[in-house]
C-alpha cells in the first residue's frame, strides 16, 4: 500500500473514499468532520441525532455522498471517549476503518490525522500511529493459498491543513512504516507453518535481513556450537533431523563508549515437547515457539533502517525439540556454556536450555543490558491472559524502561517477582539446577532459571506466550501472529540511545 501526506482539504479530495472522525458524546460536529457534514447538508448531524453515529471507538460508518463531494463516500470513524484517547486508539481506529474500506472495495482513501487536531496528539506521533495501524491491521498472510486475494487498499493518502506541519507528517508516515513492515516480518516468520521455517530456514532470513539493511551475520554451524560448549543448544536440538543454527545478527551504531544492547530470543522452530510429548491438540500452533527469535531478527531490522545511533546485536538459538532415539531424556543432564549444569526433569521446558546458551554467550561478548524473549511458560497466559506480556528483571530502571517502551507502541507488560526464596524449587538433586521445578509458579521459576546464566549483567526477561497470538482480528491485531516485542524493543533501545546522547 502507498501511504503519503498532502497539504490540502479533505472535503475537496477525490479519492475512493474520505475519512474523518468524532469523539463519543459530540453532538455537533466540527473541523473537517464538520466540513464534510455542512457540504453533506448536515447528513452526519442526523444521523447523530438518529443514534446512528455515536462516534464510539471501533465504529465506522459509511455514508454515500451521492455526488456532493468529489468522493463518492464518507467513512465516520468513532474515536471513543476523548478522555480515553491516545496513540494507540489511533492504531485501532485506523485499522478498523482501513479494514472496513477494503471490505468495501475501496482502492485510494483518504483520511484525515486522527488525534493531530482536536485530539491533542503531536502530528508527527499520531501520523506514525495511524500508518502503523493500517498497515498492521491490513496484515494476511496468504502464501500458502491458491486462491490470490483481490481488493487490497492500495493508496492511503493523508491530509493536512497547515503547510508547516508536513515535514512532521512525513517523518511520522516513514517511521510508522518501518515499524510497521518489521512487525509484520515478525508476523510472517511466525506464521510459516515448520515445514517452512526451520532452523536453516530462520538463519537464512537473518541473512537476508543483515544483506538488506547493512547488519553483520554469524550462523553458528553444529561444530562451532558443540565448541562453544552449548549444551542447552544440542541437547534440545538431538532429537530432530533439523540441524541447531546459532544465530548472531548486529547493528553497529555511532555511539562509542557504551556496549552494545544484546537481545536474546527463543527460536524453537517447533516444539513437539520432546520425549514429555505435548497434547495433540494445539500442537500445530507450536510452530510460534520461534517467536522471540523472529521478534529480536524484525527489531534489529526496524533499528538498522531508522539508523539506530546505539549498537546492538540480535541472538537467536535455533533448534527443533522433536522425540527420537537421540532425543534428551528426562533425568538426563546438560552442561551449558558458562559452565552450569542441569538436570533435565521435563523435555517440554526447552525454551529455557536453549536460551541459557545464548545469554551465555551474549554475556562472552559483553553486551549490556540483555533482554531476551520467549513464549516461555504456559503460566503466564494463566497469570496475565493474552494482552500483557509478563517481564522479569532484578534491575527496576529496565522494568521501567521496558514499560514506557511498551506504553509507546501500544503494548502492555507487567512485572512479576523474582524472589530468592524460589530458587528452592529450581535447585537440582544432582545438577546445579533442574530445568522444570513443576506447576508452581512456573513462569518465575522458568526466569529464575535464566538468570544464572547473565551474572552481574543488566538482564530483564520477557514472557510472551500469552500475547504472541490473538484468536480474531482485534484493532490492529490479526488473527494469529501479533508480532508483539518488536516495536517494543526498537524503541527501548533508541529510548536507551537517547539517554546515552544527553549524557
Amino acid at each position: 500500500m502507498e501511504i503519503k501526506a498532502i497539504v490540502g482539504e479533505v472535503s475537496g479530495w477525490k479519492a475512493d473514499a474520505v475519512v474523518v472522525n468524532l469523539f463519543e458524546g459530540v453532538k455537533t460536529p466540527g473541523g473537517a468532520t464538520g466540513a464534510i457534514d455542512a457540504a453533506l447538508g448536515g447528513a452526519i448531524s442526523q444521523l447523530i441525532a438518529d443514534g446512528e453515529i455515536k462516534g464510539k471507538s471501533s465504529e465506522v460508518t459509511i455514508i454515500h455522498t451521492l455526488g456532493k463531494l468529489a468522493a463518492p463516500r464518507v467513512a465516520v470513524a468513532g474515536l471513543g471517549k476523548a478522555a480515553d484517547f491516545d496513540l494507540d486508539r489511533v492504531r485501532r481506529v485506523s485499522a478498523d476503518v482501513c479494514r472496513t474500506l477494503k471490505r468495501a472495495g475501496v482502492k485510494q482513501a483518504a483520511t484525515i490525522v486522527h488525534g493531530a487536531g482536536i485530539g491533542g496528539l503531536a502530528v508527527e506521533q499520531a501520523s506514525q500511529a495511524l500508518v502503523e495501524g493500517a498497515i498492521l491491521g491490513l496484515y494476511g498472510f496468504r502464501r500458502h493459498l491458491s486462491k490470490t486475494e483481490e481488493g487490497d487498499l492500495e493508496t492511503l493518502t493523508l491530509i493536512e491543513r497547515d503547510p508547516a506541519k508536513l515535514p512532521a507528517l512525513e517523518r511520522g508516515i516513514s517511521t510508522g512504516r518501518i515499524l510497521a513492515d518489521a512487525t509484520s516480518f515478525a508476523r510472517d516468520l511466525i506464521n510459516e507453518p515448520s515445514n517452512f521455517m526451520t532452523p536453516p530456514d530462520l538463519a537464512a532470513k537473518a541473512e537476508e535481513v543483515a544483506q538488506t539493511y547493512g547488519l553483520s551475520c554469524q550462523i553458528f554451524e553444529r561444530e562451532d556450537i558443540e565448541r562453544l560448549g552449548m549444551g542447552g543448544v544440542l541437547g534440545v536440538a538431538k532429537g530432530s533431523a533439523q540441524p541447531p543454527k546459532f544465530i548472531v545478527l548486529s547493528h553497529k551504531g555511532t555511539i562509542t563508549g557504551r556496549p552494545a544492547v544484546g537481545l536474546v530470543g527463543k527460536g524453537v522452530c517447533f516444539d513437539s515437547g520432546g520425549i514429555s510429548i505435548k497434547p495433540e491438540a494445539g500442537m500445530g500452533d507450536m510452530r510460534n515457539d520461534m517467536a522471540g527469535g523472529a521478534t529480536v531478527i524484525a527489531a534489529l531490522r526496524a533499528l538498522a533502517a531508522l539508523k539506530s545511533p546505539l549498537s546492538v546485536t540480535a541472538i537467536v538459538p535455533a533448534v527443533e525439540n522433536m522425540p527420537s532415539g537421540t532425543a534428551l531424556k528426562p533425568g538426563d543432564v546438560v552442561r551449558f556454556m558458562n559452565g552450569k549444569t542441569a538436570e533435565i526433569h521435563s523435555t517440554d521446558a526447552e525454551g529455557r536450555l536453549v536460551l541459557a546458551d545464548g545469554l551465555s554467550y551474549a554475556v562472552q561478548q559483553g553486551l549490556s543490558p540483555i533482554v531476551d524473549v520467549a513464549t516461555l511458560t504456559g503460566g503466564i497466559v494463566t497469570a496475565l491472559g493474552n494482552l500483557v506480556t509478563g517481564v522479569f528483571s532484578k534491575h527496576q530502571d529496565l522494568v521501567d524502561k521496558i514499560s514506557r517502551a511498551g506504553a509507546q507502541a501500544g503494548e502492555k507488560v507487567w512485572p512479576l517477582p523474582l524472589y530468592d526464596e524460589y530458587n528452592e524449587i529450581i535447585k537440582g538433586d544432582y545438577a546445579d539446577l533442574k530445568n522444570s521445578g513443576g506447576r508452581a509458579a512456573t513462569s518465575i521459576t522458568a526466569a529464575l532459571f535464566l538468570s544464572n546464566f547473565v551474572g552481574e549483567t543488566p538482564w530483564l526477561h520477557m514472557d510472551i506466550a500469552g500475547t504472541v497470538r490473538t484468536d480474531k482480528d482485534r484493532g490492529y491485531h490479526v488473527k494469529f501472529a501479533t508480532g508483539v516485542g518488536v516495536r517494543t524493543l526498537t524503541n527501548f533501545v533508541l529510548n536507551l540511545a537517547e539517554e546515552y546522547q544527553s549524557k
